[in-house]
Formats: C-alpha cells, structure tokens, sequence
C-alpha cells in the first residue's frame, strides 16, 4: 500500500496537486481530525509532527519525492498502525475528514480530488485492524438478564 500512484497524462498526482495544496489538505485534514469524536482518542494532542509524517508520505504516495523514506524509514503502514485500534467506523471518520479537508482545498482539481480520495479510501481499508465493538445485550421489556 506504500507504492505511488501511477504516472498519468499530465504528470504524477503529486505534479498536478502540488506540494503547496498538497500541505493545505493535510493542514485542513488535521484540523477536522483533532474535532472529530471518533478518531480524536486515537492521536496525540499535539498533532503537528502527525501532520508532517503524513504530509511526507503523501507527497512520496503521489509520486513526489520519497520524503517519508528518507526521514522515517519505509512507511510500513500496517505495522506502524497495528497498536491503534482502527475500527471500520474510524475508518470512515477518517474518509469523512479528508473528504471534507478536498472540498475544503479548492486549489486541488476536482478530479484530481477524486482520484486522491479513491486511492485513500483503499488505504483505509487497508489499515482496519480492529471489529467494531459489539454491542451490549440489550433486554427484551419483562426479560431479566442474569450474570452466571
């Protein structure tokens, strides 16, 4: 999940986003992820180094320079996510605000927005790692439950 986007008429995804639209999206991004209920207890407070860690792999994702390699490592996105318990609805939480972070990024191409968003929502995915929780019983009027 860590390879770039292919190259498409008009340069790679990241030539025809830009770095500068590239760095409001996630700006934008972070900030909608810090109000966000769902995924707010899973990150850290301060989330200014989060937002360069994915600002460095989204520029090499999309077929800019590999930033994220060269400071961190190789992404290994799965295993760096493992110890977060990401559910099917974080998942979507976490589309909803990028999705929201595009619409808000008016200086990124609408199809261009589309191809990102598809492509993330792959990776998001791809990184749930955990079921939803299930449910507590729930009684039945006049029905008792007992503890055994």
């Amino acid at each position: 999940m860590t390879a770039p986007i292919p190259l498409t008429e008009g340069g790679s995804l990241y030539d025809r986003i830009g770095p500068e639209a590239l760095a409001a999206l996630v700006r934008r991004f972070y900030t909608r992820v810090a109000a966000d209920p769902d995924l707010a207890p899973i990150f850290p407070a301060d989330l200014t180094l989060t937002a360069e860690k994915q600002l460095a792999f989204l520029t090499g994702f999309l077929g800019g320079p590999p930033l994220y390699h060269q400071r961190f490592g190789h992404p290994r996105l799965r295993a760096r996510h493992l110890p977060f318990p990401i559910t099917p609805t974080r998942a979507r939480a976490w589309l909803a605000c990028m999705n929201a972070a595009l619409r808000e990024t008016p200086e990124i191409a609408e199809a261009d927005a589309h191809e990102l968003y598809a492509a993330l929502s792959r990776v998001a995915v791809h990184m749930v790692n955990t079921p939803e929780e299930a449910p507590a019983p729930r009684a039945e009027p006049g029905q008792l439950f007992s503890i055994d």
